[in-house]
């Protein structure tokens, strides 16, 4: 009888991502693809679109954090997430400016945590298939 060895990296991606990621993913980029210079947003709209993102940021922040805490402590991909979270955690302790540019920075930022959650998934995934294989 063969037994198959364990994956070395735990499978903190069985749950359920956090919310419903396309309508965020689809803010994100129609907020991206504005010109600067050419949109012009009432400060309302900004506030309001700043505050989807900032709090759809928030909620990928924390379970990307929770999601980090599972992995071994020298893991690259902790120490990447890590990396991440740091700059969302900057970007996110000050008041979102309520402009154009400032509303872009925070859809980039929504797309790097989503990119960081998707990465870290994919590594996960690999990792169980070697387990398996092995």
């Amino acid at each position: 009888m063969t037994t198959h060895s364990a994956p070395t990296v735990p499978d903190v991606f069985h749950e359920a991502s956090p919310l419903d990621r396309e309508p965020y993913l689809s803010l994100v980029k129609a907020v991206l693809a504005w010109s600067v210079s050419d949109t012009v947003l009432r400060p309302r709209d900004c506030e309001q679109i700043a505050l989807q993102l900032s709090g759809q940021a928030g909620v990928l922040a924390e379970d990307l954090r929770r999601r980090c805490t599972r992995l071994p402590e020298i893991s690259t991909l902790r120490t990447l997430t890590e990396i991440s979270l740091g700059e969302a955690e900057r970007r996110l302790s000050t008041p979102p400016r309520l402009t154009v540019a400032g509303v872009q920075n925070l859809a980039r930022l929504v797309r790097a945590l989503y990119e960081r959650h998707d990465q870290l998934h994919a590594a996960a995934r690999l990792d169980r298939t070697a387990g398996i294989a092995g």
